[in-house]
């Protein structure tokens, strides 16, 4: 199975790239995962609950664009369920042997995602109530992966 992280805008913290392409470096012999992104859309100072909803769309619209209709989606949503890591561990396992030829887990931009890219999801996942920026959500969902990843292949994780 293919593994992606579709994510809205492009990363210009050095350190959050450097940060997840060590992720990256260490899945790749055993659970390559690839980064695409979708352009995001510069929400003004003021906008507006309207200028947001378009701002949410658009970028929604890209992400679906980039979805194949067979891919089994994963959507990183404020509201969706929170797993432990062993948890984690056991629905990538579960979405690895899906039959699926590709899992795409999708971060919106700084506005969100779209309802129409939330109900594309296969599963809403959340990494809990709190409000992190979504460059650095890449971080964490990537090290995530790589801590599940570990749980599954019944390996230590250096912390």
């Amino acid at each position: 199975m293919n593994c992606r992280i579709l994510a809205v805008g492009s990363l210009k913290e050095r350190y959050l790239q450097d940060g997840i392409n060590e992720y990256l470096k260490r899945l790749k012999p055993v659970f390559p995962v690839a980064v695409q992104e979708v352009a995001d859309i510069p929400a003004p100072q003021n906008a507006s609950d309207a200028d947001i909803r378009r701002i949410v769309e658009r970028e929604g619209e890209a992400l679906l664009h980039k979805l194949p209709d067979d891919a089994l989606v994963v959507a990183l949503a404020i509201k969706g369920k929170a797993l432990s890591s062993e948890a984690l561990a056991d629905k990538l396992n579960e979405w690895t042997f899906s039959g699926r030829r590709e899992l795409v887990f999708v971060i919106g931009g700084s506005c969100g995602l779209s309802p129409a890219v939330l109900q594309r999801a296969d599963f809403q996942l959340s990494f809990g109530p709190a409000t992190f920026p979504h460059q650095l959500m890449r971080l964490i969902l990537t090290e995530q992966i790589y801590r599940a990843v570990k749980i599954n292949r019944h390996e230590p994780y250096h912390k």
